[in-house]
């Protein structure tokens, strides 16, 4: 949904945003809470970028009078750190929290904070998921379960048709695909279109680097809970960095302000494209209508997000908090949040469903992405995600940001790089 980043999210330039969200969010209390008059019940969502549930909301709250339902959407980072700050302080947490399948390993190690699912019966939904995406959340010993799936993030790359053809390169989605089958291939593509049109190629370092290494066999952790640097990482970072010295990046931070004005200024023509992403950009970019389409992600396949629905133990309602999340998984809302925002549901009998497999998105050029991110999907093997991914993964943003920025020079990066992830994996 993500990432969200978004879904995704997943901001490059984190330490100072995220330490502001997190003051911000902290700022009063998040824990829902009953109504003086009336008894009503106030469940508090905290999740990030574009989950799709504010009409949801609207047509649960008409269904049942007295629940009432706060949606607070922050920084995807911000309201990582932020949720697990309560969960130390033991009080303030949401109803429910949204959870990152970058950040999963590290809120399931904590699953006594967490309502166990199981004992409401989610046991039910274990067969409708895909099998890896119901793992993703149980706990080691396969006894609590902390979250129910909402999306996979299958990769694709979104490209402005118009931007392209001005630069004098096919705008067919197939032939476009044909452009870049490695990302040699790619960063070969965007030379020649920064050389044709004097402007940037990608929005980001870090929007290049993540799906690249969503691809790899081994992230930044095996299943030890060893740091794997030199293995995917390395290779990610490699080409990253030389999209950045050719001049590819527009160094704008993912969910910011000049970041989301590039959808419709034309700063960037191509970024990775995980399925919850299309949602920000139709949101964001409303006059782009038909000038974005949807091609095959270089080097085939790849993973970048996909998050979970979760109930903290502290709530006060949670009776309350499970019926709502129970009905936000339902094929019903699963495939409204497809057809509206792009979240693609971690239910695979969804897939074959003619409102899924049959939709092209007219926002993208009619591209049938109800066939282009199930094949996806359904062909993963997701990584090992560790439980200091989401911090080592931010930590190595950074590094890249400091390049993007010429504060740190390229061949000074890898070190650096290195070093940071240490530093986080082992806090």
């Amino acid at each position: 949904m993500k990432r969200s980043w978004t879904h995704w999210a997943r901001a490059a330039t984190v330490g100072a945003v995220s330490l502001v969200m997190v003051a911000a969010c902290s700022g009063k209390s998040t824990t829902g809470g009953s109504d003086a008059a009336g008894g009503q019940v106030t469940l508090k969502i905290n999740f990030w970028g574009d989950f799709g549930l504010t009409d949801l909301k609207t047509k649960y709250e008409a269904a049942h009078p007295n629940v009432k339902i706060q949606l607070n959407s922050g920084e995807y980072n911000a309201q990582h750190e932020d949720l697990q700050k309560k969960l130390v302080a033991g009080n303030g947490a949401p109803d429910i929290a949204a959870i990152d399948e970058g950040f999963m390993v590290q809120f399931r190690s904590q699953s006594d904070k967490f309502v166990n699912l199981l004992d409401k019966g989610a046991g039910s939904y274990e067969s409708k998921y895909l099998p890896w995406k119901w793992k993703q959340s149980l706990s080691a010993d396969g006894k609590t379960q902390i979250g129910l799936g909402t999306d996979v993030g299958g990769l694709a790359m979104c490209y402005r048709t118009d931007l392209f053809k001005a630069a004098g390169l096919p705008t067919d989605r197939d032939q476009v695909s044909a452009l870049w089958p490695t990302w040699d291939k790619f960063i070969e593509v965007g030379q020649q279109y920064t050389t044709k049109t004097k402007k940037k190629f990608i929005d980001s370092g870090t929007n290049l680097f993540n799906p690249i290494l969503g691809q790899q066999p081994v992230g930044f952790f095996n299943d030890q809970e060893q740091l794997q640097m030199d293995g995917g990482p390395k290779v990610a970072f490699d080409y990253t960095i030389r999209a950045i010295q050719a001049g590819l990046s527009a160094n704008l931070a993912s969910f910011q302000a000049d970041w989301d004005k590039g959808f419709t200024s034309g700063s960037f023509a191509v970024l990775a494209c995980p399925a919850w992403m299309l949602g920000h950009i139709k949101d964001t970019a409303p006059g782009t209508q038909g000038k974005w389409d949807i091609a095959a992600v270089p080097g085939g396949g790849g993973n970048w997000g996909g998050s979970f629905l979760t109930i903290p133990k502290q709530g006060k309602h949670v009776d309350e908090a499970y019926k709502l999340l129970e009905w936000l998984v339902q094929p019903e809302q699963q495939i409204e949040i497809f057809k509206k925002v792009g979240n693609l549901p971690s239910q695979p009998a969804l897939y074959s469903d003619p409102a899924i497999a049959d939709f092209k998105n007219p926002f993208f050029n009619n591209a049938p992405v109800g066939q282009i991110f199930p094949k996806m999907a359904q062909g993963l093997t997701p990584q090992y995600l560790g439980k200091k991914n989401g911090p080592t993964r931010v930590a190595v943003e950074n590094v890249i940001t400091r390049v993007q920025n010429k504060s740190l020079k390229p061949d000074a990066a890898w070190g650096e790089a290195v070093k940071q992830a240490e530093k986080a994996a082992n806090s």
